[in-house]
Order: C-alpha cells, then sequence, then structure tokens
C-alpha cells in the first residue's frame, strides 16, 4: 500500500525548510510550519525535483509505465500557488506529471493539513508503484511482485 504524508513542524534541522523521506511504500513530507508558504512552495519544488531524480516511482499513464528515465516525459511532480483558487488544493496529472495547484491564502499548517487526504485520493486512482528493495508496491494491501 502506498501513502505519501505531509506534516507541518518546527523539528526540521535549521536553515531547512522542507524534507522528504522515503521508505517501503511511503512518502514522508515535512514542512517548516514557521516558514511562508510561498518559500515552502519554492523549496518543496527544489526537493521534489532532486527526490524523484534518484527515486524508484512510476506511473502507468494508458498501457505505459512512466518514470524518470522516460525519454520525451520524466517524471515531475510540481507544486504552484494560485491566488483567488477556490479550494484548498487541485491535482491535475498528464503523462510524466503531476500538478498540484495550491490555493495561496492558506497557511503552511493548513496545506500539509490539505495535501493529505487529497494525495490520499489521488493515489487511489491505482496509477502508481514504487519499487522498493527489488519489490514492487502499489495501492493494493500487499506487494504486486518481487523482482
Amino acid at each position: 500500500m502506498l501513502h505519501v504524508t505531509y506534516e507541518a513542524t518546527s523539528d526540521l534541522e535549521p536553515g531547512r525548510i522542507a524534507r522528504i523521506d522515503e521508505e517501503r511504500g511511503a512518502i514522508h513530507v515535512t514542512v517548516d510550519r514557521r516558514e511562508p508558504l510561498k518559500n515552502v512552495i519554492e523549496q518543496l519544488n527544489t526537493e521534489m525535483a532532486q527526490f524523484l531524480s534518484r527515486a524508484d516511482w512510476y506511473q502507468l499513464w494508458g498501457h505505459e509505465i512512466v518514470s524518470r528515465h522516460t525519454p520525451d516525459r520524466p517524471l515531475r511532480l510540481e507544486f504552484t500557488l494560485v491566488p483567488g483558487f477556490s479550494d484548498d488544493i487541485g491535482i491535475a496529472e498528464d503523462r510524466g506529471v503531476v500538478r498540484i495547484y495550491v490555493a495561496a491564502a492558506m497557511t503552511t499548517e493548513q496545506f500539509a493539513a490539505a495535501m493529505n487526504p487529497a494525495v490520499r485520493d489521488f493515489l487511489d486512482r491505482g496509477c502508481w508503484f514504487q519499487m522498493f528493495a527489488g519489490e514492487i508496491i502499489d495501492h493494493s494491501a500487499g506487494p504486486m511482485s518481487q523482482v
């Protein structure tokens, strides 16, 4: 089962605005709740690009598996602040890209809280999987297979 969780905290190491940690079937995103959301979003875009450049997460797009190695559309995730956005979080997906639209009026703590149900709903679509230590993990209750 895949899980992506967000947490706003003041426990990050000094000078750190965001951190992404990965383990089997999970990503944990920690952001500094004291920072303005604009700064957090900018740093998350940097952190996510670095994370995806080395991670083994995959998107099932139709009959194609898209990864960081897909030549014409490597996997990426982009956060965008949207002034006047009526929802807290909106997620749009295309081949090789996930765009997360974030209401600019939210605080960093509100952002982290809103991301958890939004990402859970997104993963419920079942189009993502992770390769972790030779195991393919999707959104079902158990592993897909061992490699």
